[in-house]
């Protein structure tokens, strides 16, 4: 093995590393922390602000486009159920969460 890769042999002079204080620990911590809260937790709790309010603003009339990517035309509104008019004579009851979005008035050309 010695003709390419020169053999490597253990130095018992070299110190034993050491483990850092728990000052340094618990900054490390403190930091990984606040990585993860602005990056992971801020935003999720920002989109679920948002989605909560499109819910709460929602009306009669609104074009709405479901996560499933229906689009229709809002008819009327329950505690946990949307009723939307997909197209001519068929409507579609979709719970509430499962609206991601509101078109802008007029999307909808045919209903």
């Amino acid at each position: 093995m010695g003709l390419f890769i020169a053999n490597a042999y253990a130095d018992g002079l070299a110190p034993a590393p050491q483990g850092g204080s728990p000052i340094q620990l618990v900054i490390m911590v403190g930091i990984f922390f606040a990585i993860m809260y602005f990056m992971i937790i801020r935003p999720q709790q920002k989109r679920s602000k948002e989605h909560a309010a499109l819910l709460g603003g929602l009306s009669k009339s609104d074009e709405v486009v479901t996560s499933g990517g229906i689009i229709g035309k809002v008819l009327s509104i329950g505690e946990n159920f949307v009723e939307i008019k997909v197209s001519e004579g068929n409507t579609m009851n979709v719970q509430k969460h499962a609206i991601t979005s509101v078109m802008p008035k007029g999307t909808m050309k045919s209903l």
